[in-house]
């Protein structure tokens, strides 16, 4: 998990507004994004379970379209 020390920008009534952020901090956080991103892609593209095929009956199916 990613150590983060904000500083705020505020307005008149002190509502914030912005957030600052140390460049590492910043980097970190951008770097954590990607890899998310692409254990999300891993996960979306490996195949559900539901979409699997037993062996014997792929085989049985590849052989039914070459007697096609």
């Amino acid at each position: 998990m990613v150590k983060l020390n904000p500083e705020y920008v505020v307005d008149e009534q002190q509502n914030r507004k912005s957030v600052l952020l140390p460049l590492a901090e910043w980097e970190q956080i951008v770097d954590e994004l990607e890899e998310l991103d692409d254990i999300r892609a891993y996960d979306e593209a490996q195949p559900h379970k539901a979409d699997r095929v037993p062996f014997e009956q792929a085989v049985r199916e590849i052989q039914a379209d070459y007697r096609a």
